[in-house]
């Protein structure tokens, strides 16, 4: 059966992949565009770059391995300006390339082994967890505060003691999430289904390792948090001020 169309009635959704591998972007974009994805292709990591920072896309597939700049130096250099989501492609799928891609603020993983069905699955999955934003707009959510963190998910802005955080598509999501149960542990399976849209294993580390990038950046301590407490075998709750615990 063909798959279906993504934007039947609207413009056609703008994607960059970012790869060496001239034959793989070009069978990419022969699989994508009748579809419904305009497919932009970059070469090196400099033109990559580039590309990303000044393009309005909806997703950067990045590969790890590539001329002039790797992988991981351009979604480095990215995330200094742009939460676009990125889903990367690790050439050997390996754990620790992985750990390193989530780490830098990717929003997804996929090995260069992969079949363009699942390809178009997490591709898909990226891009709605993006547009949650026009969602949120349209439902003029109100802002979430828990004692010196502020969240609004309008403007998907975080702020801790009015500084505004960094935070990544997926991070902020996470974070949300947490607070709008702040005093209540979230399992790591709740917290997948409600931020990664996608189904993981239930061993998958990806929340572990974006629970410990938030935590670098809340510049918390795990061994004596103020924030994000982990709770053995359950899974994490965002800790609510003494005052508000008080009473």
């Amino acid at each position: 059966m063909p798959e279906r169309r993504d934007n039947l009635a609207d413009l056609p959704v703008p994607i960059l992949i970012v790869d060496d591998d001239v034959k793989l972007c070009r069978l990419i974009r022969d699989y994508l565009e009748p579809l419904g994805y305009a497919v932009t292709a970059a070469h090196t990591g400099p033109q990559g770059l580039e590309a990303a920072a000044n393009g309005q896309f909806s997703a950067v597939i990045l590969d790890v391995m590539l001329p002039g700049m790797n992988g991981f130096d351009v979604l480095r250099g990215l995330r200094a300006k742009s939460n676009v989501p990125v889903l990367m492609l690790t050439g050997r799928g390996e754990e620790a390339d992985r750990i390193v891609g989530l780490e830098l603020g990717a929003d997804d993983y996929l090995p260069k082994t992969f079949s363009t069905r699942e390809l178009l699955a997490r591709l898909r999955a990226t891009i709605r967890r993006s547009s949650a934003t026009r969602a949120q707009e349209e439902s003029r959510e109100p802002e979430v505060a828990v004692g010196e963190l502020r969240l609004d998910p309008e403007s998907r802005r975080a702020l801790l003691s009015g500084q505004t955080l960094a935070l990544t598509a997926v991070e902020f999501d996470l974070l949300l999430s947490l607070a709008r149960a702040a005093g209540r542990v979230r399992s790591r399976e709740q917290l997948l289904d409600e931020v990664a849209d996608r189904n993981f294993d239930v061993f998958d580390r990806s929340i572990d390792v974006h629970i410990s990038s938030l935590r670098k950046k809340l510049r918390d301590d795990s061994k004596s948090p103020r924030f994000i407490i982990t709770v053995r075998s359950a899974g994490y709750m965002l800790r609510k001020p003494e005052s508000e615990e008080l009473a």
